[in-house]
């Protein structure tokens, strides 16, 4: 019986679906799967947290969280509640800018709740009860305690790093607070993004870090020194910084008229948005490491 063009046409097709099918197959088989597409880094997150007439500021960085500094004693209970509220599980590094009460009040409700991996500080000796309980506690834990110097470099998960800018020994002596200007310095950095966190330096700390490094200190963000007292934040200082936004950590209604006006002034003529959390509350940052955004709470 003769075939008809259509029935050939049709064994064409059913050959040509065979041939597709056993070449997916075979590819499907021995063919290499693609590797997985790495992870976008996560974004950088730096809280500066209201907490009173003290200094508290949250780093996290991929799987890395980073505390500096832990505010005053009354508000300690405060900072584990927003601790745990921002999802800390563990601290990858807990800083102590300097052994002053505002700034080291918290350390100990800090250790005992959240493990700690490694406790970095700037070297300085106090004989304050809050400061020995502090380093009894940091020792009772065994965890590793570093005093640490200008260049030191901590590398953070999702690809920021901390790089320590100060202080220097031999320590600065004959100011009005040394403790204040012997502060740890730190330069967090993701990609072109940066934040200086100056703890309490004074204008003789900055005068030495102007003359030290004047480019190193050039950053997106910064946390004002000593809650922008008069003591800082010389216009030279400021002006090397070239910050787009700066944040002042102070409580409401401080004795010290903390931010002092003549202060923000000096901000405002260099054309710096200043962010307050005595009036807006905790501070929020956050990088891609290519550009960044800041939102307030109030």
């Amino acid at each position: 019986m003769k075939k008809n063009a259509f029935q050939v046409k049709n064994k064409k097709y059913s050959l040509l679906t065979l041939i597709v099918l056993a070449v997916f197959y075979l590819w499907k088989t021995f063919w290499p799967a693609p590797a997985p597409e790495m992870p976008v880094d996560p974004d950088l997150t730096v809280k500066v947290f209201y907490i009173g007439q003290g200094d508290s500021i949250l780093i996290k960085s991929g799987k890395d969280a980073v505390l500096v500094d832990s505010g005053i004693p009354p508000e300690k209970e405060n900072l584990v509640r927003y601790l745990k509220a921002e999802g800390v599980k563990e601290l990858a590094l807990l800083v102590g800018t300097h052994p002053h009460g505002d700034h080291i009040g918290g350390m100990d409700a800090v250790l005992k709740n959240f493990p700690v991996k490694r406790v970095l500080d700037g070297g300085q000796v106090h004989t304050s009860k809050m400061f020995l309980e502090y380093l009894k506690t940091v020792k009772e834990k065994k965890i590793p305690f570093t005093a640490v110097k200008p260049g030191d470099k901590f590398q953070l998960d999702g690809g920021a790093y901390l790089e320590v800018l100060w202080p220097q020994k031999p320590f600065i002596e004959g100011t009005s607070s040394d403790l204040n200007n012997n502060s740890v310095v730190l330069k967090l950095v993701k990609g072109d993004f940066s934040m200086l966190l100056t703890g309490d330096i004074q204008k003789e700390a900055e005068k030495v870090l102007l003359a030290k490094d004047k480019a190193k200190l050039k950053s997106d963000v910064l946390k004002v020194p000593h809650h922008a007292s008069g003591t800082s934040s010389t216009t030279a200082f400021i002006k090397a910084v070239g910050a787009k936004d700066v944040v002042v950590s102070c409580g409401i209604g401080n004795n010290y008229n903390f931010p002092e006006e003549h202060v923000v002034e000096r901000y405002r003529k260099e054309g710096a948005k200043m962010y307050v959390t005595s009036r807006d509350g905790a501070i929020t940052i956050k990088s891609d490491g290519k550009s960044y955004n800041i939102t307030k709470e109030k």
